[in-house]
């Protein structure tokens, strides 16, 4: 023991304690890099459009990160208990605690923090994470030599393939089916934004009321973890029990907005189609181009004919003919090779 300066000889360096998931900080800077890059665009966007364009990107960004970050969070359910327990193997000496077990879509975290932290000449700060892999039983006997502490081997063993409680099963594939139609779900979110940029509201309406349900599935999917007869885990004298947490309920909220927003989606572009277009700002130019009436300017030194409402304005000669039988403009005089026309409407 003295030769690893009081450092257990199964870690023979100090372990970081888990402060937080690195594929969830690479998911979150990925969106906030979109989300800057969106917003640089509003500046372009004129009058009351740009507020609106401004609570559409950050809606739709928020629900595709909650969509690709649900897969890789380990709290849609927890269980928590502070207790004594004993802290290693062969050994009576015990250990006051905080242990934790989170489970996620691909595996579960179990935790165990010292209350206080220093305890036994050790600082008692765990993290450990078995994945829903054929080799759970290789990583448990890895946990086994590497002599973690009692309570988080208790926890993990639970979970082996070969356990009678047989919950490894269960979590397992409800995890599976549960990660799979999120990412369906984040497809069809997709496919909703490229369907309002096109833009065609009512489809975008429908696919976004079709990203809540595959949520929905989602939930339900990881739900079943609770049909099978649950295994009870005691540490010291207190029952481990575990109910849903975080990420299911994030997912729920998340599930209810996207199926709000294809509802009133699809039920003003029928009730109110006229409405809808201005919002979405579809046919705005083109309605303002075909409506413009004013004046008109040109330079004749630049073109040889202009024709404008029936009247020719020509470079050889400033005259205004008329080309059809009735009056239709008037005669413009040139100044300096420039006409300044008025045409009759």
């Amino acid at each position: 023991m003295t030769f690893y300066d009081d450092i257990y000889p199964f870690y023979p360096l100090p372990r970081t304690p888990f402060i937080f998931s690195t594929n969830l900080l690479t998911i979150i800077l990925v969106f906030l890099v979109l989300a800057v890059s969106f917003l640089l665009i509003l500046a372009g966007i004129r009058g009351k459009s740009r507020l609106f364009w401004m609570f559409r990107i950050i809606t739709s960004l928020f629900i595709g990160v909650v969509i690709v970050a649900l897969n890789f969070t380990s709290d849609w359910a927890e269980a928590s208990l502070k207790a004594n327990a004993t802290y290693k193997s062969f050994s009576s000496a015990e250990v006051n605690a905080e242990v934790g077990l989170h489970v996620g879509l691909y595996g579960i975290n179990i935790t165990l923090r010292g209350n206080p932290v220093e305890q036994l000449n050790e600082t008692i700060d765990y993290n450990e994470m078995f994945q829903w892999s054929s080799q759970i039983d290789e990583e448990y006997s890895d946990a086994l030599e590497k002599g973690l502490p009692n309570p988080i081997l208790y926890i993990a063993e639970k979970f082996t393939l070969n356990n009678p409680c047989g919950l490894i099963y269960q979590y397992r594939y409800s995890g599976r089916y549960a990660s799979a139609t999120l990412w369906t779900a984040f497809c069809c979110w997709l496919v909703a934004n490229i369907l309002f940029s096109m833009p065609v509201i009512l489809y975008a309406g429908y696919m976004m009321f079709v990203t809540g349900v595959f949520i929905f599935l989602s939930m339900a999917s990881f739900s079943t973890i609770y049909n099978l007869p649950q295994c009870h885990f005691t540490i010291g004298a207190e029952p481990l029990e575990s109910d849903f947490s975080h990420s299911f309920w994030l997912a729920l909220a998340t599930g209810f907005l996207c199926a709000l927003i294809g509802i009133l989606v699809v039920l003003m572009d029928c009730l109110m189609p006229e409405k809808m277009k201005e919002v979405f700002s579809i046919g705005v130019d083109g309605c303002e181009d075909e409506n413009y009436e004013g004046e008109s300017y040109f330079n004749i030194n630049l073109v040889e004919t202009v024709t404008l409402d029936g009247v020719i304005i020509s470079k050889e000669s400033t005259k205004v003919d008329n080309k059809t039988d009735s009056d239709t403009g008037e005669d413009c005089p040139g100044a300096s090779g420039h006409t300044h026309c008025h045409p009759r409407g």
